[in-house]
């Protein structure tokens, strides 16, 4: 059976603490981050498509700009959670699954520089 990858970024620059790192508040800093969606599809529509990239392209850049140049533990939920790539991550599976239900989403990664990533699938 074929199957179709897609993969659509989008980045930002924002701010964070953890605020509980080994028992303690971390101290304020800032990443380049980047979020990766990907879709998973085992067919394609009439345009010869799995799903379009403008679509997905547009909701993951509003949701990206939410946090772009702002410190992420002012920004709920993440004013009440402590700002983890890995629930970020979670968020916007969440986010995008919510914009785009019909979405063949598969996983969300979130990258807090070009090293160190975390990656969300339900």
């Amino acid at each position: 059976m074929p199957s179709y990858t897609l993969r659509v970024a989008a980045r930002f620059e924002a701010a964070h603490h953890l605020t509980s790192y080994k028992g303690r508040v971390e101290p304020v800093h800032g990443h380049s981050w980047r979020v990766e969606a990907v879709l998973q599809a085992s067919a394609l529509d009439g345009e010869g498509m799995a799903f379009d990239f403008v679509e997905v392209q547009g909701a993951l850049r509003r949701l990206a700009a939410r946090f772009d140049h702002q410190d992420l533990n002012t920004v709920p939920p993440f004013d009440q959670l402590s700002p983890t790539t890995e629930r970020l991550a979670a968020w916007f599976f969440a986010e995008l699954l919510g914009a785009l239900p019909e979405a063949p989403w598969a996983e969300v990664t979130v990258w807090e520089g070009p090293d160190c990533s975390a990656t969300y699938s339900p």
